[in-house]
């Protein structure tokens, strides 16, 4: 991986933990958590929705779109196990 496309899969991790932490009600854990938050939610909705045949497009403003809903989905899986 090089250098730019780590620093743009960062910037992109960042903005969807960020939209998903005010999308979810202030549920975010800081930029660090934030940015792991993006990164595993972008790569959650990248296994589960080619299976379910949803694809939202490419680009950049889509791969931010696509990270936003899997880090929500992320959140919220959270927020249920810590409530068990």
């Amino acid at each position: 991986m090089q250098f730019d496309s780590l620093l743009i899969l960062l910037l992109v991790g960042a903005l969807a933990g960020w939209l998903s932490g005010k999308i979810m009600a202030g549920r975010g854990f800081g930029l660090l958590g934030n940015i792991l938050v993006g990164i595993v939610g972008a790569f959650l909705a990248g296994t589960i929705f080619p299976a379910l045949g949803f694809a939202v497009g490419g680009g950049f403003l889509a791969s931010v779109i696509h990270a936003t809903i899997g880090s929500v989905i992320l959140l919220f899986v959270i927020g249920l196990i810590r409530k068990a």
